[in-house]
């Protein structure tokens, strides 16, 4: 599907094709232009006169007016540009204004009333709808853009303007504009309608959380649709900036590590209590207040929980704990003279010790820093449910510059960071945090909603900190997580140096080989259990299947099915027509990709499209194999069991030629089959929990089958029996 048709499908009905970009116009100026053999402008000559012919091309005709020439290309641009950009800043204002109303009416209204209460909810609902429709409008009209302009620098490479324009559009306020403001109205809203009450604050001198963490990746196109999800259920957590209330926040940490990665590794291999400790303040300033944090894995199978503490610090007080200097004992007098419990000045004096000397003695030192904006949504102090967003997520390298003995410890801002000190990540990162009563606690069922809704693409302990010291430090790390294959990562890494932790496509086995024996965490294999975990895939060429991600959707769609009553038709896509002008076989793949990001509309108001959810990951913990094992030694135990009776059964019995005989040489096959099954069932078992294969791990057939066998057998020998008793009777009498 070629971008011009693509477009003309997904126009909103309420805004018609007049403020969309004009693209089969532009396509024909290309078009022209393309066949023509317009002479080039002197490069060395500064001197013009003014009565001179008008120029000419090297055919001899003189260029008129009349004739379209780079000009009209470059007049189209500024104008279209133009109408994108009024249209879009017209349509938000009338958005704020329908804001302003609802608000209005909210104060006027009460919220016992359900019908008044409905009736908002509907307006606020139509609010996120239209801009919804507003952001796929701004996207379509973005890619277009990209589009006719790279085409125009493919066939007409005399004049490029790509570089220039797209610089240009990015500068503008249809795409550079934050317009987060819309969302916290909306969010104060549905907040008001639901009528949150907040929690009481827990002022916990160490902070300590306990929770369940899922983490997600979020396609860029999708980042308003899910925030639009969340804030129908759970508040914008605000914060407080030099302009106002904002959504997000600016977020910085500061990740501790020694020369040997220690804690990398620890928490790579997720071994029992692997530390990662951190330095965290937030806002775009310089830091005045730092909170000191540990997170420590512990294994779910053993009945613990991976716990993250903190306690706060001011900025100057961080080279007294990096040098393990930090006035514990004078800090807990003042707090118990601050009102604090003395159970609480003796855990924060536990955590604060146990953090300044774990840095002291593993000689910790700032080594990758990440740097994101943080969009949180909670009810204040109740973490019941809790939400966060992290967008613009970039990891930075804290290494090769001097810490002057511990008093600067975190890069300045200020100088320019090389491109393999710093890697930007391409996706969002969303993570549902639970805090649920009681071990089987259902989560609220808008949480699993959201889940399903093919917007979320999980990637089973994804670490910021792990994959930014993967991807900078490559020649240090000994094995790299399983998410570094996915295909969507591979231009970031390769941007940021780190390209020797990857596989490409096109090496021999022999330099295979050699990769992974110089670099065991990159080389081929390494990940290779874990391909099926990859949300966009391993294969970067591979459009239709990645596209999409890890969803029944996707494998629907690398079929050609788009819809119930649409069929995309693959062997159409590499026919092209007598002209040479129309799109190569590489373009055709990347509108293919484009069209596959449109697959999962959520809340459009003129898209019916039926979304199918992803097929969830398995959790995996140790008990799992456990229980393996012990579902093995069940079976074949009963296969034992049955194998000594029939043994007992041929050893006792007169004559080989009895019923005895008979059924004792009936149930010993069966027991052999009750051996061989459980053997066979166990590896199967085995390689689906430790691929973590998504569906059933067990067998419906073979109990049955079995079990069938037996109860036959048994059913036999009962009739059998039963006739002889019968028959011994009858001869009594």
């Amino acid at each position: 599907m070629k971008y011009g048709q693509h477009l003309r499908e997904n126009i909103a009905p309420e805004y018609g094709p007049e403020p969309y970009l004009n693209y089969a116009h532009l396509d024909g100026i290309i078009r022209i232009l393309s066949g023509k053999d317009l002479s080039s402008a002197d490069m060395d000559s500064r001197q013009v006169s003014l009565t001179t012919p008008a120029p000419t091309n090297k055919k001899g005709i003189v260029l008129d007016s009349a004739t379209i020439t780079e000009e009209a290309f470059i007049s189209s641009i500024d104008s279209e540009l133009t109408k994108v950009e009024h249209f879009t800043l017209r349509k938000v204002t009338d958005l704020r204004n329908q804001l302003d109303e609802i608000e209005q009416k909210l104060k006027e209204i009460s919220l016992q009333d359900e019908e008044e209460t409905d009736s908002l909810q509907k307006l606020a609902d139509d609010v996120a709808s239209k801009f919804l429709t507003l952001e796929k409008y701004v996207n379509l009209n973005f890619m277009g853009f990209h589009k006719i302009l790279k085409k125009h620098d493919k066939y007409c490479s005399s004049a490029p303007c790509k570089t220039f324009y797209i610089n240009r559009m990015h500068s503008q306020a249809w795409v550079r504009g934050d317009y987060s403001d819309v969302v916290v109205r909306l969010s104060a809203i549905y907040s008001a309608l639901r009528n949150d009450q907040v929690a009481e604050e827990n002022n916990d001198a160490s902070q300590s959380f306990l929770r369940s963490t899922t983490k997600y990746w979020i396609k860029t196109e999708d980042v308003s649709k899910v925030k639009y999800a969340v804030l129908r259920n759970l508040p914008v957590f605000l914060q407080k900036t030099s302009t106002g209330e904002s959504d997000s926040q600016l977020t910085n940490s500061v990740y501790l590590d020694n020369d040997q990665l220690e804690l990398y590794h620890g928490r790579l291999d997720k071994t029992q209590g692997a530390l990662a400790l951190r330095l965290r303040w937030y806002g775009a300033a310089e830091p005045s207040i730092v909170f000191v944090e540990r997170k420590t894995h512990r294994d779910k199978w053993i009945g613990e929980v991976s716990v993250k503490e903190r306690f706060m610090v001011k900025e100057k007080e961080v080279q007294q704990v990096l040098t393990n200097t930090y006035p514990i004992k004078t800090k807990k007098e003042k707090m118990i003279k601050e009102g604090s419990t003395q159970d609480e000045a003796d855990d924060w004096e536990c955590l604060a010790s146990e953090i300044t000397q774990a840095i002291s003695s593993k000689q910790l030192v700032p080594t990758m820093r990440t740097q994101y904006m943080r969009t949180a949504f909670q009810i204040p102090f109740d973490a019941t449910v809790r939400v966060s967003l992290d967008t613009n997520l970039c990891m930075i390298s804290e290494r090769g510059y001097d810490l002057k003995n511990m008093t600067v410890w975190h890069r300045d801002p200020n100088q320019t960071i090389a491109h393999n000190e710093i890697t930007r990540f391409p996706h969002a990162v969303l993570e549902i945090k639970l805090e649920l009563k009681g071990e089987n606690a259902a989560p609220p069922k808008w949480v699993t909603d959201l889940q399903n809704s093919g917007l979320l693409y999980e990637v089973h302990k994804f670490s910021k900190f792990i994959h930014g010291c993967a991807v900078m430090m490559p020649e240090d790390v000994r094995a790299v997580p399983y998410w570094v294959d996915d295909a969507s990562l591979r231009q970031s890494i390769i941007a940021s140096g780190g390209g020797r932790i990857l596989v490409r496509d096109d090496m021999t086995e022999q330099e295979k080989k050699a990769l992974k024996l110089k670099h065991p965490g990159s080389g081929p294999g390494a990940n290779q259990v874990y391909d099926h975990l990859l949300p966009f895939g391993d294969i970067e060429d591979n459009k239709v299947n990645t596209a999409t991600g890890r969803t029944n959707v996707s494998k629907l769609a690398s079929k050609g099915v788009i819809d119930n009553s649409r069929k995309y038709d693959p062997s159409t896509a590499g026919k092209f027509g007598s002209n040479f002008y129309d799109d190569d076989l590489e373009e055709m793949e990347e509108e293919q990709e484009t069209c596959m990001g449109w697959l999962f509309p959520f809340c459009s108001p003129y898209n019916n499209m039926s979304v199918v959810a992803p097929t969830s990951v398995q959790k995996i913990e140790p008990k799992i194999f456990f229980a393996n094992e012990r579902t093995f030694l069940h079976w074949l135990h009963a296969g034992i069991t049955l194998y000594s009776i029939a043994s007992a059964i041929l050893v006792f019995s007169e004559d080989g030629a009895s019923w005895a005989h008979w059924y004792a040489m009936a149930l010993l096959p069966i027991a052999l089959g009750f051996c061989m099954y459980a053997l066979h069932v166990f590896l199967w078992r085995a390689d689906r929990i430790k691929t973590r294969i998504p569906g059933r791990w067990d067998d419906p057939r073979g109990p049955y089958v079995l079990g069938g066998l037996l109860v036959i057998v048994l059913s036999v020998n009962f009739i059998t029996k039963l006739e002889q008793i019968w028959d011994y009777e009858s001869m009594e009498l």
